[in-house]
């Protein structure tokens, strides 16, 4: 299922300036700094994240056409705030819903298949802490 583009639009104007400031305290949601490929302006986007082994599967609702996606894949600097820790990413790969399952940690596997998002997800490897 993809969400519609008006509800992106509608959620990155309303929504989103809401969600961080709940982010840190819930265990799948993080806000992900990343620098927009053509204006280069810093953005922080709330996401569902979930921990893999090396580092992060992040559900794309919107699919892989949205703004964060690409910004993410053309490789600029990528800050995962989560649980108060900010975590360098790296190594960006789009892959689908399925192969990121097998990657997601077992005790967050089940929640990460419950959403609805079945088009891709975007994996981050874990390299390092800020701070």
């Amino acid at each position: 299922m993809r969400v519609p583009r008006r509800v992106a639009e509608f959620n990155k104007r309303v929504t989103n300036p809401a969600a961080r400031t709940i982010t840190p305290w819930l265990p799948n949601l993080g806000t992900l700094e990343h620098v927009g490929r053509k204006s280069g302006k810093r953005y922080r986007t709330p996401l569902l994240v979930f921990k893999t082994r090396d580092g992060y599967a992040i559900l794309i609702g919107y699919g892989p056409e949205t703004d964060w996606v690409k910004n993410v894949l053309a490789g600029g600097p990528t800050v995962l705030h989560k649980r108060r820790r900010a975590v360098v990413l790296d190594n960006p790969r789009l892959v689908s819903k399925a192969e990121a399952a097998a990657l997601v940690i077992p005790r967050s596997r089940l929640l990460y298949r419950a959403f609805p998002y079945n088009e891709a997800a975007l994996l981050l490897t874990n390299t390092g802490s800020v701070g």
